[in-house]
């Protein structure tokens, strides 16, 4: 998707409770963007294999003989710890009249499992980097973990059978000591036309039929919408435009999200992923922002981004170009996002991380404070565990110290993704 996708807070005041991590840390995020989260996500085609992480080793006369680093790490955890601990997975079993999402955890692993059954993660898996997880047994413990979680009866319940069947590798993470950094992504909901006016003037691309014999370096996103988004018909995509937005925003951040679904002013409903780009990388325009003094680095969120963006328009044609990637996109008629590895994502199920060395389809478990809605309105931050399937890649997450996490479809997912932050663990379960 986005990840062929990406984030954020949607146009309404979040509670600002994540500063500078919220707009820098993460990488990028913007309104119903994702400005310093993670951006689009990386379309479904054959993930790299790239050779993993490397540390010196020095041999005689001070030479450095570079020896691999396995990003995930076998290890065990303390049996005696239960509740609000790695693996206490409540929102399966929520109660008190709030139904759990049982049925979307099922569904995500057999996603996952239709992606194990084809050659294409048998030429994955064929040299993957990490020892000892192989496609027999990721697929073996899927279908395990299924079995067990269609007969829980409780969060302790399936905690102590997992614990009991299956090995733990935990990523190293950003410090090799298991730090994760994670953001958080969603499918933005935006009103288009097919076709242009006064009102809907800013387009969204499809992908060039040539797009793969073009000559490097590509055309910059200036060169191809111009400062204002309205290069129109000097434009060299000129008659490729598939839809037309009243926001320039709205599709700039299908750009950095990755897919959206679509509202047209005929009254019909239809859906974009991702069909390409040009090769640039990730540019936060949020970092950009505060190093200008335009944004409070101890209140740089997605709110306050936007709300910038509000006040001084004109800032877009200064900010919004210094990310240069262009992406295309391909009508996908309602379907659901679909990540890396092409199939659907699940909303609090599903995350992207760097598939030149995390497993790709492969049963894991996040522990990390994600944002909720309070009663009272604004957002609370709550510690917890979730069982996931690792479906997606982007293009700013990379190292085995990012997790980019898929919130769902719409504002309340935006506004969660927005404000989503922090340090936390990341962990690939398998059959012992």
């Amino acid at each position: 998707m986005r990840k062929t996708l990406a984030l954020f807070s949607g146009l309404l005041g979040i509670a600002a409770f994540i500063p500078l991590l919220s707009v820098v840390a993460q990488v990028p995020t913007l309104p119903p963007i994702r400005i310093p989260s993670s951006p689009p996500q990386l379309p479904p085609q054959l993930p790299p294999q790239l050779p993993p992480p490397t540390q010196g080793v020095p041999l005689p006369g001070g030479e450095v003989q570079p020896q691999p680093v396995q990003p995930l790490k076998l290890v065990k955890l303390d049996p005696n710890c239960t509740r609000g601990c790695t693996g206490w997975d409540e929102q399966l079993f929520w109660s008190k009249g709030k139904p759990g999402d049982r049925k979307a955890l099922l569904t995500s692993i057999d996603y996952s499992l239709r992606y194990l059954n084809t050659p294409r993660a048998a030429t994955v898996y064929q040299n993957f980097p990490v020892e000892g997880i192989t496609l027999d047994r990721v697929r073996k413990s899927l279908v395990r973990f299924r079995q067990l979680v269609v007969s829980a009866k409780s969060p302790a319940q399936l905690q102590t059978a997992v614990k009991r069947e299956f090995d733990f590798y935990k990523s190293i993470g950003n410090d090799g000591n298991g730090t994760v950094k994670f953001t958080a992504y969603y499918e933005p909901v935006y009103t288009a036309s097919r076709t242009r006016s006064a009102q809907y003037k800013y387009p969204l691309y499809k992908a060039p039929i040539d797009l793969s014999q073009w000559a490097k370096p590509h055309p910059t996103r200036v060169q191809l919408e111009g400062e204002n988004g309205l290069l129109g018909d000097k434009s060299p995509l000129r008659g490729s435009e598939m839809f037309w937005f009243r926001n320039r925003l709205d599709a700039y951040m299908i750009h950095i999200q990755g897919s959206a679904q679509l509202r047209l002013a005929d009254g019909t409903q239809t859906s974009v992923g991702f069909a390409g780009a040009t090769d640039y990388p990730w540019t936060s325009i949020g970092r950009a922002l505060i190093k200008d003094g335009k944004l409070d680095p101890q209140n740089a969120t997605m709110p306050a981004l936007i709300s910038h963006f509000r006040r001084v328009p004109e800032d877009m044609n200064v900010y919004l170009p210094k990310w240069e990637r262009f992406v295309f996109f391909k009508e996908t008629n309602g379907a659901p996002a679909t990540g890396s590895i092409g199939v659907p994502v699940t909303a609090e199920r599903s995350i992207a991380t760097d598939k030149s060395l995390m497993p790709p389809g492969a049963l894991a478990l996040v522990n990390n404070a994600f944002p909720f809605p309070a009663p009272g309105g604004g957002m609370v931050r709550r510690q917890v565990s979730r069982f996931v399937l690792d479906q997606d890649t982007g293009s700013a997450i990379k190292g085995p110290g990012r997790v980019d996490y898929f919130m769902g479809t719409g504002e309340m997912a935006g506004n969660r993704a927005g404000v989503t932050g922090g340090n936390g663990q990341l962990y690939y379960l398998l059959l012992k």
